[in-house]
């Protein structure tokens, strides 16, 4: 798919989650989905992209599997930059701050990400690097 493509099919994504606070386009691979907003590292602009995500110990994870491709998606290069992002799951709309899993911790949460949605595993074995998580804690 190109990413010209993709990226229209994310805005009409985007679109209906919004309008339908998640109950259209709410879900992926058994995943809830997110809206995950970042600030363009050079642009200054806000990047909105839908993530498959699930909870634990009180932060959201999303992963940076970029469909296995060896680059890392955008927004997590954004995130680096700038780890103060806004999310919102449903209806509900917070900020958060990233941080990135690394060690034990990545390798207890991706084996759970993998359990419950297997399909990610195939995108391990699809590229390189190794894929980022990210947990993304609600800030009051």
């Amino acid at each position: 798919m190109s990413k010209t493509l993709f990226r229209f099919f994310n805005r009409i994504h985007i679109f209906f989650f919004r309008v339908t606070a998640g109950r259209v386009g709410g879900r992926v691979q058994g995943l809830s989905i997110l809206l995950l907003t970042t600030k363009g590292r050079r642009s200054g602009k806000k990047r909105t992209v839908p993530l498959g995500a699930f909870e634990d110990d009180g932060a959201y994870i999303v992963t940076a599997s970029n469909a296995g491709f060896d680059v890392h998606p955008g927004w997590f290069i954004n995130l680096r930059s700038e780890p103060h992002v806004r999310i919102q799951l449903g209806d509900r709309v917070m900020a958060a701050v990233a941080r990135i899993l690394e060690g034990e911790e990545r390798a207890r949460v991706w084996q759970e990400l993998v359990s419950l949605a297997p399909g990610y595993a195939g995108y391990e074995t699809s590229t390189k690097r190794v894929i980022p998580l990210v947990a993304l804690h609600p800030t009051a």
